[in-house]
């Protein structure tokens, strides 16, 4: 079980945000790295999205902050996973 308590708090992100990956987010779905398994940490990108509605309805989605990584890679990830840069 998660202690709310260990967690730092919530960051603020805004889109047009420059940010980094500071945790490690193993994700399949890279173009040069298809269906292999492909670490994050590092990369560097721009929040172009957050999550808070669909189709008109309010949503609280899990992996609310949208990036986007150069080229077509576009990722969604949680606000620990991120720093500004």
């Amino acid at each position: 079980m998660v202690n709310v308590t260990d967690k730092e708090p919530l960051r603020i992100m805004e889109v047009g945000t420059r940010v980094r990956v500071v945790e490690s987010v193993v994700i399949y779905h890279h173009p040069e790295h298809r269906n292999q398994a492909f670490d994050m940490k590092g990369q560097e990108g721009e929040v172009v999205a957050i999550v808070k509605e669909w189709q008109g309805r309010p949503v609280s989605a899990n992996f609310p902050i949208l990036v986007k990584f150069g080229g077509k890679l576009k990722a969604h990830l949680q606000d620990f996973e991120l720093e500004a840069i």
